[in-house]
């Protein structure tokens, strides 16, 4: 009998509350709360101007060497791979038969300087007895044509004589320029050709090194305007600088100059060369290596940062970002940005100093929602905003 009125004083107890809270309709909802977002407060500031474009780097001079005379190479003067000096020896090809003909030459030639002394005598002994009419005018003519013939003998031996040496030179094949040799394409022993060109190696100069950007018609149209209204410095000591990142992701320690931009555009991909120089002491950048480099063009003094994360692009491509505004009602806001500045987009237009840029929690706000705004901490990275936010 204890036992049921302790179970029905129980029921009682749990079945009034229901009825109470069922008759009463001024009982106050519970509001929801807001969902919080991170936002940071964007400011004029003064953001360097860059223009990162891809490219490749090429020698400042390239020499291919070939033989210049026919014969056998008897010697190798270089180690493959080596520095060489402008004029340093690289083959010998076999001088003996050039030697001959300069000796030929030479002795042509002093054959002929005697045949003009010889004719030069008649042909005055002539002009003093053709006036007493010793002689006929016919034979003193022909005195005279016999000294002018003999004169042009003895140009056309200093020339073969000239010519004879220029050949023999040709057999020490030497270095037109300073740089750096490569493979051997010939060895002691091989047959080269004059009229063959024969290839017998390839010297580059790789200090300093070119590097040749590409960009497109559109951006070289806006280079060359800097450059003419004197915003950009080929030279001097306000000459623009130019920064390079490898292919491993490092950066070149040693700045460049920008040196001149191309004047055709390429028909099949509407882009243009720039082309750009770099110190090379130590030989890390060769030939043919591909690159990207920064170039400075000032600095903007209006601009304003915002974090990558926090802005979006449309259908139409447009950027956008999400600010919250004074009565923290967040609106979408479409911005001018192009250019960017480590991970944050610098932003020309659309926004106002001041402005309160939701820079996570963006997915789950829509705009006109009302929001609970919390200031990003400068020092966590964007991936931990979410993290620091929520543990708020």
């Amino acid at each position: 009998m204890y036992a049921r009125v302790r179970l029905e004083n129980l029921f009682a107890s749990l079945i009034v509350p229901f009825v109470l809270s069922g008759c009463s309709g001024n009982t106050p909802a519970v509001a929801p709360s807001l969902p919080a977002v991170s936002v940071i407060a964007v400011h004029h500031q003064s953001v360097p101007v860059t223009t990162e474009l891809p490219g490749r780097t090429s020698a400042n001079l390239v020499a291919q060497v070939r033989a210049r005379v026919d014969g056998i190479v008897q010697q190798r003067a270089f180690q493959e791979g080596a520095d060489i000096a402008a004029n340093q020896r690289l083959y010998l090809i076999d001088p003996a038969p050039y030697r001959a003909a300069l000796d030929s030459a030479q002795a042509q030639l002093t054959r002929a300087l005697a045949n003009v002394a010889s004719t030069r005598a008649q042909a005055e002994r002539d002009a003093v007895l053709v006036a007493g009419n010793a002689v006929s005018k016919q034979a003193y003519m022909n005195s005279v044509a016999a000294q002018r013939q003999a004169a042009a003998d003895v140009a056309a031996g200093r020339a073969a004589v000239r010519a004879a040496e220029i050949n023999l030179g040709y057999t020490d094949v030497v270095s037109p320029i300073s740089g750096r040799v490569g493979a051997a394409l010939v060895t002691q022993g091989a047959y080269v050709q004059a009229s063959a060109a024969t290839l017998l190696a390839t010297i580059q100069q790789i200090d300093p090194i070119n590097v040749d950007l590409t960009q497109t018609s559109v951006e070289g149209l806006q280079l060359r305007s800097q450059m003419a209204s004197g915003r950009l410095k080929l030279n001097g000591p306000d000459a623009t600088r130019v920064h390079l990142m490898l292919e491993d992701g490092s950066e070149y320690p040693l700045s460049g100059t920008l040196q001149f931009t191309d004047i055709t555009v390429d028909s099949g991909t509407g882009s243009v060369t720039v082309r750009a120089t770099f110190p090379n002491p130590q030989h890390v950048l060769l030939p043919g290596m591909f690159v990207r480099a920064r170039i400075d063009q000032g600095t903007n003094d209006r601009a304003m940062l915002v974090p990558q994360v926090g802005v979006t692009h449309d259908r139409s491509g447009a950027a956008t970002v999400l600010v919250v505004g004074a009565d923290n009602k967040v609106a979408l806001q479409t911005i001018g940005a192009t250019r960017t500045y480590d991970d944050k987009w610098i932003v020309e237009s659309g926004l106002n100093d001041g402005d309160r840029v939701i820079v996570s929690g963006v997915q789950m706000v829509q705009p006109g929602m009302r929001v609970r705004a919390i200031a990003a901490p400068a020092d966590i990275p964007p991936p931990r905003l979410a993290q620091a936010m929520t543990a708020e």
